[in-house]
């Protein structure tokens, strides 16, 4: 499965409002999980098992919890079972047809 998800802390103590040092924990969990993602600056998009795709969502959103008493969590699935490799897959089908344009 493909997980789009997006964590930040709903409070900050920085004065222009960053929420960036909470995202870095989180992108660091991620990171570590060891499983395919892509970084984008709204939303990281990880790939893997349904189990171990929510529990680095889980640790992630742990990890901003230390930055706010409260966290907000977007998410949005594409589950498809039997596919691996996806997370590329898919962006280089769209370039294919592109490139014939």
């Amino acid at each position: 499965m493909l997980v789009a998800f997006s964590v930040a802390p709903s409070t900050t103590d920085d004065a222009d409002g960053s929420v960036s040092a909470a995202v870095a924990d989180a992108i660091a969990v991620v990171r570590e999980s060891g499983l395919p993602h892509d970084l984008g600056s709204m939303f990281t998009t990880i790939e893997g098992e349904w189990d171990e795709v929510m529990d680095v969502i889980k640790r992630a959103c742990e990890a901003v919890g230390k930055h706010s008493p409260r966290v907000g969590l977007v998410l949005k699935a594409d589950i498809r079972p039997g596919h691996d490799g996806m997370l590329t897959a898919k962006v280089e089908r769209i370039e294919q047809r592109l490139n014939s344009y």
